[in-house]
């Protein structure tokens, strides 16, 4: 089994923390999204992942410290990583197709943007499965519409009327992904846009009209990191998930002068609290300082310096200064707020 990741995109939309640091090495609950993703992948697999490949964007972005990362992540999994990239961005199936020489055979396509909790088998009668999620508004999304024996025959983006309330997280398995290889070839060779991209939804549609099974397999929780609000809200659930899970989220490496916290927190080594509350569903970085302050509902980065605050719904990036009666912030790496 391989694990494919597409991750070549910028994060606009959460920046300015995604101006040094890409989206998918944004930390909830004390881990890159992108490892938390694989991870969580390989857990509901249940095999053997022989390969991860990641598919970054410009180098000078995606940079050497990124590399290692990854090529970490995929090796403490036993598998072997491979590093490709992106560097003219022409959509998600042009993403996929930056990396063909490693599809093939059985594999997962994730891209890096959001977190998952689910527990099912793969469907081994099928040709492919796309993972989805029921929501209470399906014409907000891309969703599958399914026949009589539960495949799916069709994607629709953003119905107005009703087609089903199960729709598209960005998690596909393919029984051979070779077979999506060749349709997206074809969509490139004809230059097949939609939106102005090539498109993986065009490659699917071609291997739906070819007789190939889709099946859905469902999840039970989607958390998005699109934004900083969403990214907040997912770092509460993913918190309280591993609580749950009596997972040690707090280090013993850390001092505490006169503070109190509020679990579930995460907070990582050499952390200094000083006359201060911290919690519930705050994440903090390591070498972070905070001072006379309360902190909840937050995600605080690497080596920053709080002091005087209340901050609620707040997220701070690495190396920032902050001080001050602010609460709902959004400061990004090596900001200096006083």
């Amino acid at each position: 089994m391989k694990i494919i990741v597409p991750m070549a995109g910028r994060g606009s939309r959460l920046r300015p923390h995604t101006l040094t640091v890409p989206k998918p090495l944004i930390p909830v609950a004390g881990k890159p999204i992108v490892h938390r993703l694989v991870e969580d992948i390989a857990e509901v697999l249940n095999q053997n992942i022989d390969e991860i490949a990641f598919i970054l964007g410009d180098p000078a972005f995606f940079g050497e410290d990124v590399v290692k990362s990854l090529k970490k992540l995929a090796e403490n999994l036993g598998a072997k990583p491979t590093i490709y990239r992106q560097l003219d961005p022409k959509g998600t199936g042009h993403a996929i197709m930056c990396a063909k020489e490693s599809l093939s055979g059985p594999a997962v396509i994730a891209y890096a943007d959001t977190l998952i909790r689910a527990d099912f088998d793969l469907d081994k009668n099928a040709d492919a499965v796309i993972w989805t999620k029921k929501v209470a508004n399906p014409e907000a999304y891309g969703v599958v519409n399914l026949n009589d024996k539960n495949e799916i025959i069709e994607l629709v983006e953003k119905p107005k009327e009703f087609v089903s309330d199960q729709a598209v997280i960005g998690i596909y398995y393919f029984k051979d992904v070779s077979e999506l290889k060749n349709e997206l070839q074809f969509v490139l060779d004809h230059n097949i846009i939609n939106g102005g991209e090539y498109q993986i939804n065009d490659g699917i549609k071609r291997m739906m009209a070819d007789g190939k099974i889709f099946k859905t397999g469902t999840v039970d929780e989607w958390m998005d990191c699109g934004n900083k609000d969403v990214t907040i809200e997912t770092n509460q659930r993913m918190l309280d998930f591993l609580s749950a899970a009596k997972e040690a989220l707090i280090s013993k490496n850390i001092t505490n002068k006169n503070s109190k916290i509020i679990e579930p927190c995460f907070i990582a080594d050499g952390v200094i609290l000083n006359n201060s509350t911290i919690g519930p569903h705050v994440s903090i970085g390591e070498g972070t300082v905070i001072e006379d302050s309360t902190v909840k509902n937050s995600i605080i980065q690497t080596n920053s310096k709080i002091k005087n605050a209340t901050l609620d719904n707040a997220m701070i990036g690495n190396y920032a200064t902050f001080d001050g009666k602010f609460t709902n912030v959004s400061i990004g790496d090596y900001s200096e707020l006083k």
